[in-house]
């Protein structure tokens, strides 16, 4: 069994991404060929916006979109303290400072009542400007943007969203990475939408932002002259060959593989409701299932299932073992577990299990009796 089976994506879609790799051989255009632009576009449309701009991974798109913004010291940026790295780190890598939040128990993302007591706090402080919110669409599920937005523009600030793991999630009919006043997304191969290697994806409704964003990936390249670079950007293109990749996986995303998710999500949530803490989707919400994450009891019974499931060839993961403010880089801080107890607590005892389209239902009965096992004995 695969926790995320992209070899069973790949013998779906074998003909399709075989035909873009050969097209791209043949051209040999590797750097911004036509599929580069014509994926852009697909991404675009899905989304409900007017521009995307790939690059080379989701990180870059998160550190882009905030110089595109003139992000930088002094300036203070809030996201959630249980989320990957990169959510924070793209701030820090640009002088400014992460202001970490503690999350809703219920959804894993950030909590807006947390939000807007750390944005007081930082207005009363006087040391930071408030800039940017960087929410983060764990798991699948996109944020309480409707909170979010109502906070944000008390405040002044702008909203970035990270939709890393979001990709593919809804709320109403609005799809993620139309939420933020731009918004991310990575094509890591784990992701909802993967490629086949790194890549990324910036959104915005803004013309002069996505040109801005289209030098800055480029060096700072002007449009009309590549060797003239007026600003100060980044070497930072989504190959050619993965654009020809992701078009049919885009495709196949859309028409059926969010939906298959969603069912897969059912089958777990019936066999396992009622043993352990399954995963939250409020109403009016869609999640693409990045990951289907259980809470355990406490840590002691999430790693004792953990490794009875390895014994039995049921790969697990657990997203994450520790929050951002526990990070050795963020030390300096001096932030306790005090002050995020919602993420520590979660950090202690989730578990994701096996999930992606095409896992099969006699697979998620295996992995929900082998859980069940563990729990009874």
């Amino acid at each position: 069994m695969q926790f995320r089976d992209l070899g069973a994506q790949y013998a779906a879609l074998k003909d399709e991404i075989d035909a873009g790799i050969a097209q791209v051989l043949d051209s040999s255009r590797f750097i911004f060929g036509p599929q580069v632009a014509m994926l852009e576009q697909a991404l675009a449309d899905y989304v409900g916006v007017r521009h995307c701009v790939s690059c080379a991974n989701g990180t870059d798109a998160l550190q882009l979109a905030l110089m595109a913004w003139g992000v930088g010291p002094g300036d203070a940026v809030f996201t959630a303290d249980f989320t990957f790295f990169a959510s924070a780190g793209c701030a820090s890598i640009l002088g400014a400072t992460p202001v970490l939040v503690d999350i809703d128990p219920r959804t894993f993302n950030i909590c807006p009542d947390a939000l807007e007591a750390a944005i007081r706090r930082v207005e009363k402080e006087g040391k930071l400007r408030p800039k940017v919110i960087i929410p983060v669409d764990l798991f699948g599920l996109p944020a309480d943007y409707p909170r979010i937005r109502q906070i944000a523009q008390k405040h002044g600030l702008r909203i970035l969203e990270d939709g890393a793991q979001g990709f593919g999630g809804q709320i109403g009919e609005k799809k993620a990475c139309s939420f933020g006043d731009m918004a991310t997304t990575s094509f890591f191969p784990a992701k909802p939408l993967g490629c086949y290697g790194d890549g990324g994806a910036i959104f915005t409704d803004d013309d002069a932002t996505d040109e801005l964003l289209r030098a800055l990936r480029a060096q700072g390249r002007s449009p009309e002259d590549k060797y003239d670079n007026r600003l100060i950007g980044m070497n930072s293109r989504l190959d050619t060959l993965q654009a020809a990749i992701l078009l049919p996986k885009l495709r196949a995303f859309a028409r059926y593989e969010v939906d298959w998710a969603n069912k897969v999500a059912g089958w777990y949530t019936q066999r396992l409701s009622g043993l352990v803490e399954v995963p939250y989707v409020p109403e009016g919400y869609r999640s693409s299932w990045a990951q289907y994450t259980i809470q355990l009891r406490d840590r002691a019974q999430r790693d004792g299932l953990q490794a009875a499931l390895k014994t039995q060839g049921i790969p697990t993961m657990v997203y994450y073992p520790r929050g951002l403010h526990q990070q050795t880089a963020y030390a300096g801080m001096a932030l306790s577990d005090a002050d995020f107890p919602h993420t520590a607590r979660a950090a202690g005892r989730v578990l994701s299990l096996p999930m992606h389209p095409y896992l099969k239902e006699e697979e998620v009965e295996q992995v929900a009796n082998a859980v069940a096992s563990y729990l009874k004995a």
